[in-house]
Formats: structure tokens, sequence, C-alpha cells
């Protein structure tokens, strides 16, 4: 007997003809993040992915954490792999199961026979094994078919027999990688960092570009940002993160224009700044983390105003959450706690008292011009840093 983990994917079985591009592109995206932990065997067949450890020192624990993070997998679980004989299968279910029931009331026994060759069927296959964990756990447990604690399931494979209890839910989604590549614009907020993660579980490859403001913003801001790269490129994968300073633009702004155009007129420039970066990456879209209606920048017509400087599709996975389900995801992606530290970042920079919410796009277009920031965002853009995630 030796432990391996399967992988279950959802989303891709649905794919049809172009399944197996898919199934690659997964199979790729695993083998690349579980690498650092030990050799192991990648291999797939029938909607499933089997990690294999290959050596003793292999880090089973911090692959199953790093498999549970990959997006394309719903389900992954700690699995027995045994031959195809229903007397051996009863034997490891004795050894295996009992310790993984530890603290367990109830439970139930469940049987997937892939291969119809094997001559038990699946409720006999399920009784037998139902019985086995009943005599190993020596009447510490008991059967309950409604709402049992946990479930044992035997799975009848081509090549072998599988034993396991309780697969763990996934990251779900898509393989990182298969809808393309977006440039995040990252903050140091809460909402950002969810439209990444939310981008790259659709699919797509995620880059990001920060808007910085020193003197007014300081270099803790910026660390904190980087920071929060890190802990969502665990789910997207490696980022580059291009830092972009706007404080003679935010300069010039508050120095030529109507007060109440200024966020506009920055975010305007933001976009322009972001699309051009997101051009040179290949990038295919933008991505923000607006959300209807949360500030004054963000209702309708405002958002009208700035998304024609982008000159490209930008998406904003957050428009219709709430800021309590976006703190959720939040939580979930371990960014909250890092995204209310108390560092300020450029939107905060020169804020006017009544921002313009309803703005008239010819008007802004004359305030734009007052302004004359081409050879700013120019400046701007050549003096960006480059910074790398290290997952």
């Amino acid at each position: 007997m030796k432990e391996i983990f399967l992988c279950k994917y959802g989303e891709i079985a649905l794919k049809g003809l172009n399944k197996s591009q898919f199934e690659a592109m997964l199979v790729k995206e695993i083998k690349r993040r579980i690498n650092e932990y030990g050799k192991f065997s990648v291999s797939r067949a029938q909607s499933t992915i089997y990690v294999d450890p290959l050596e003793e020192i292999a880090d089973s624990d911090a692959v199953f954490d790093e498999l549970r993070k990959i997006f394309g997998i719903s389900t992954v679980c700690r699995a027995a792999e045994t031959e195809k004989d229903m007397d051996t299968i009863l034997s490891v279910i004795k050894e295996y199961i009992p310790p993984l029931l530890a603290g367990k009331r109830t439970f139930r026994a469940n049987a997937k026979r892939a291969d119809k060759r094997f001559p038990l069927k699946s409720p006999e296959i399920s009784a037998l094994a139902g019985g086995a964990v009943l005599e190993a756990m020596n009447g510490k447990i008991r059967v309950s078919m409604d709402a049992p604690d946990a479930t044992v399931t035997v799975e009848i494979r081509e090549e072998h027999a599988f034993v396991h209890c309780d697969a763990v839910k996934g990251a779900g989604g898509m393989p990182v990688g298969s809808a393309g590549k977006a440039m995040l614009l990252l903050s140091g907020g809460i909402d950002s960092p969810v439209s990444g993660y939310m981008m790259a579980k659709r699919g797509a490859r995620i880059e990001a570009v920060h808007f910085e403001s020193f003197p007014y913003t300081s270099d803790a801001a910026k660390e904190k940002v980087l920071e929060l790269a890190k802990l969502i490129s665990a789910y997207c994968g490696p980022m580059r993160v291009t830092c972009i300073s706007v404080t003679e633009i935010q300069e010039r702004l508050r120095d030529t224009v109507d007060e109440q155009y200024f966020t506009l007129l920055l975010r305007r420039c933001m976009m322009r700044l972001a699309a051009r970066v997101a051009k040179d990456r290949g990038c295919d879209a933008l991505v923000t983390g607006e959300s209807l209606g949360q500030v004054a920048s963000q209702t309708m017509l405002a958002m009208g105003v700035t998304d024609p400087a982008a000159d490209m599709l930008v998406f904003r996975p957050c428009i219709g959450l709430d800021k309590e389900e976006i703190i959720e995801i939040a939580r979930k992606i371990n960014t909250f706690e890092t995204s209310i530290l108390p560092y300020e970042d450029c939107c905060t920079v020169f804020t006017p008292k009544h921002p313009k919410t309803r703005p008239d796009i010819l008007k802004v277009i004359a305030e734009e011009e007052k302004a004359d920031l081409s050879a700013l965002e120019d400046a701007a853009f050549e003096a960006l840093e480059i910074h790398y995630t290290d997952n």
C-alpha cells in the first residue's frame, strides 16, 4: 500500500474536444508548483490527475496544501493505492482508514466502479467496505446514510483501486493561463487583490501595476502592495509587479484642474498608463477592484468616463459584490490582514471634498486638456520599476 493524491476537476471535463489541452495545462501547473517539495509522478486518466510521491523524503503535507490552491482542481484527497482484489482492498481499509475517522461518530461507505470488469458491483463493494470499517473501529463508530460525519470511498479504476476518506475542496475554476493574460491595477486596499484572485480563477494569467506617490506615500506602502502580490501569487502563480510614480501628475492636476474632477482625471491617467504597460506585456485586458457605488469614483457614469482612456477591455470582478462579500474572499485568500495595514496609497492623496459623481465626458476632457499630462505620463512610464514575486 502506498499513499498518493487524487485531484478531481469539474469544468475541464465539459470542454469536449479541447479537454486534453486544458488537462495538459493543469498538469504542467501542478508539476511547476510541487517541484520544490520532492520528486513526484503526475499523470491523468478518467477526469482525475494522480500525484504520486517517488521518494520517502518528499514533503507530502506541503504538496497537499499546494494542490488545494491550484485553479482547475475541484477536490483533492489523499488515497491509498492498492491492487484490484477485494480481499486486499478490505485489508487496506482496516489499516488505512481508522486513523482518518478519529473523533468521528458516523460514516458511510461509497464505491465507484469505473472498471466494469471488476466482479463486484458498487453496492456490494460498499457493503463489504462498510463492514471492514466497522470491524476495524471495534464499535467506536456507526453507519449513517443521511448525514454522516465522514464518507469512506473505494474507487475501482483501470489499473488500480483506491481507498480514501473525504476529499477536500480545491480552488476550482480553470487552469491559470488558459484564458489569456490580464493586467491588474493593484492598490493596497482590500478589493484589488480579490479581483486578481477571481480573474486568475477563471484562467487568466495575472500581472500587476501599482501606482505610488512618493513622498506623499511611503516605501512601507509599496512593500505592503508587494506583499499582497506575493500572497495572491500563491493562487495566481509568479507575478511581475510594475510600480509607477504618479507624484508629478497628481501635483499638476492639483494645480491646474477643477478640484471635483481630480479623482476622475487621475483614474483616467492611471488607466492610460496601465494599458500602456499591459500592451507592452502582451496582456489582453485590465482588471480593477471597483465595486459599483462603493465610493464616489465608482458610479456608472464615473467608470464610463475612465474606461475610454484605457482603450482596451476592462474587467471588474467585484462589481456586483458588497464589501462584506469582498472581505469574505479576502480572508479566504489570506490578504485581508495585510490590506488593512494603515499605509496610505496614491488614491488618498489630494482627495477632493466633493468629487464629481455624474461627470460629463466633454467637461472631463476639457479639464484634462488644461493639465496637459502627456509629457508627464511619458516620463512616469520611462521611470517605472519592476518587481517579481518569488512564488
